[in-house]
């Protein structure tokens, strides 16, 4: 198996943040909003280097995507940035009515995703944001799974022409992925080669799915990880192609079931390659106070629980 070296954590927040100063630096036309969280969203250095492109706004997200939307009408290339919580479920008529559906030139930064939020507890932590996310027409999701993804990202989705969906999170993970490999939007990165079973993951969860893969390998299992990155548009080609390659399937994901990742791979499954699949996932829970670490294991998204999962696949082939 091949391995994976933890560079020291980091939170994937401040990869957002060093990735848009790039992103900035690169193009003039890059600007950045945020409802009253900067710091929070690490887009400090950004403000800084380019005081005339960033604009605080106010916790008033409604409004600052109705701002960021004109920017981009206006040729400018806007990130909005906040809690996922907040610039998700509070303004959703407002990214479907003047982001989605004018197909405008918005990137959607979002933060504190998940339950991994931790102590804030369940008002905060969001485990339905990619549901929403996905359903809109046009809008591209993405779940880097570390510091260095997360950066490569933001550059990635300022390139883009077209509204993005980039979500995040607060606590510092392990920090693993090349950090001079650039991220392709639509592409599954495979981290591990397999035949016995494929560990699709996505985000914080990908670590994970790498020590289920170590774990697995002492039992004599062959797991393929695959890092799904780009969760809308899914790589296709690559689920269909590894659940033929193992025939048994396991989909971890720091969000509830519906909406999310399991039920697009599941999707794609039942209409190519009908193939035993399980879900490692929040089920369909609201979040709650802890650790990022025990509620990880209290959700049954660490490794143990994909590792599980995985046995439980291989006795469906």
């Amino acid at each position: 198996m091949k391995q994976y070296i933890d560079s020291g954590k980091k939170d994937t927040r401040s990869g957002f943040g060093a990735g848009l100063l790039k992103a900035g630096q690169a193009n003039p036309n890059v600007v950045a909003l945020t409802a009253d969280l900067k710091g929070s969203l690490k887009m400090d250095a950004f403000a800084a280097e380019f005081p005339e492109r960033f604009f605080q706004c106010g916790i008033a997200e409604a409004n600052m995507v109705g701002v960021a939307a004109g920017l981009a009408i206006a040729g400018k290339v806007p990130f909005i940035g906040s809690f996922a919580e907040f610039v998700t479920g509070r303004v959703y008529d407002q990214i479907r009515q003047e982001v989605a559906y004018g197909n405008t030139n918005v990137k959607i930064a979002s933060s504190h995703a998940g339950i991994t939020l931790g102590e804030d507890g369940a008002t905060h932590q969001t485990m339905e944001d990619i549901a929403l996310m996905r359903a809109l027409p046009g809008m591209v999701v993405l779940n880097p799974c570390d510091y260095n993804q997360t950066v490569q990202a933001t550059v990635a989705a300022a390139k883009y022409n077209g509204p993005v969906y980039l979500r995040f999170g607060r606590p510092g993970v392990p920090n693993f992925t090349d950090p001079e490999e650039p991220f392709v939007i639509g592409k599954a990165i495979v981290l591990n080669e397999g035949k016995d079973v494929t560990l699709f993951a996505t985000g914080h969860t990908v670590w994970e799915a790498l020590k289920a893969a170590e774990a697995l390998e002492a039992d004599g299992i062959g797991a393929e990880v695959i890092d799904i990155a780009t969760i809308k548009p899914l790589d296709e080609e690559a689920v269909i192609a590894s659940a033929a390659k193992t025939g048994a399937v396991v989909v971890a994901e720091e969000h509830n079931m519906a909406g999310g990742l399991g039920e697009a791979v599941a999707g794609v499954l039942a209409l190519h390659r009908p193939t035993p699949v399980e879900y490692v996932n929040g089920q369909d829970r609201f979040g709650q106070s802890g650790t990022p670490s025990a509620l990880m294991a209290a959700y049954g998204l660490d490794a143990l629980h994909i590792a599980e999962a995985a046995k439980k696949a291989l006795a469906r082939k």
